[in-house]
């Protein structure tokens, strides 16, 4: 009981809980004070953030983005392509500085994790996130050589920023150096578009998911209703998945 009763203070105290809390009550104050629309909006913006901060709401909406997606056994290949997502370009660390943000060091630990296994060149592929500054591949790269993979089967691509450019210009590094079947490595949620991406340039690849978050015959219990910002992350990771999903689905091929 004590166990339950932490979970949901914690839950009201902390963002989003809380602000789930001042939406909800600031409604319910504006609708007594017959403000009845502006209480409304305030209603609604609270029920929908308390959704989407769910495990269960998350749970749903990255679910169609990963079904179908699975590890391929065996895996096989003759190159890696590993799409950074992101990065803290100033963060310290313990050989440099900037690392890989959210989801991009599951990819890179995945990776890295392959290349044990396979021993197969690496693409890292990713730009400068701002004019002037670190490109993502540099960071990465730097990470994967920490991990055991030695920096002469790491190859950076330095120019993408965005997933479309990430396929273009690995194609060019896959026609120079005579690459033909590659291992595309990113997020699970993510993996549909950018095997989109890499079809609409021309090349085919074998998807290895990093990260695949999605349960499809999850028992729900009533922790999966309590919000919580770990689930709100990955709630707004997955509806932006989806809307670019649908962008890279009615663009035109040539855009």
């Amino acid at each position: 009981m004590i166990f339950i009763l932490k979970k949901i203070l914690s839950a009201v105290l902390f963002p989003p809980g809380l602000l789930v809390i001042i939406f909800l009550l600031s409604g319910t104050w504006l609708c007594r004070k017959r403000v009845i629309a502006a209480g409304l909006v305030n209603i609604m913006l609270g029920c929908l953030l308390w959704a989407m901060s769910t495990p269960l709401v998350a749970n749903r909406l990255v679910q169609p983005l990963e079904r179908g997606v699975s590890i391929p056994q065996p895996l096989m290949g003759d190159v890696m392509i590993l799409l950074c997502g992101g990065i803290n370009e100033k963060a310290p660390d313990l050989t440099g500085k900037g690392t890989p943000s959210g989801d991009a060091l599951w990819r890179v630990v995945t990776a890295a994790r392959a290349f044990r296994k396979i021993h197969l060149p690496i693409i890292v592929s990713g730009g400068a996130p701002a004019r002037g500054g670190t490109p993502e591949s540099v960071i990465t790269g730097r990470f994967l050589i920490d991990l055991g993979v030695p920096a002469e089967m790491i190859i950076e691509e330095r120019q993408s920023r965005d997933t479309s450019e990430n396929a273009r210009y690995c194609k060019e590094i896959l026609k120079q150096r005579g690459f033909r079947n590659p291992i595309l490595v990113t997020s699970g949620y993510h993996m549909k578009r950018s095997v989109l991406a890499f079809e609409r340039v021309g090349v085919r690849v074998i998807p290895l998911p990093a990260r695949l978050m999605a349960v499809p015959e999850k028992a729900y219990s009533w922790a999966d209703f309590i919000p919580s910002g770990s689930a709100f992350g990955v709630s707004a990771a997955a509806l932006k998945e989806h809307a670019g999903f649908l962008f890279y689905r009615l663009k035109p091929a040539n855009w």
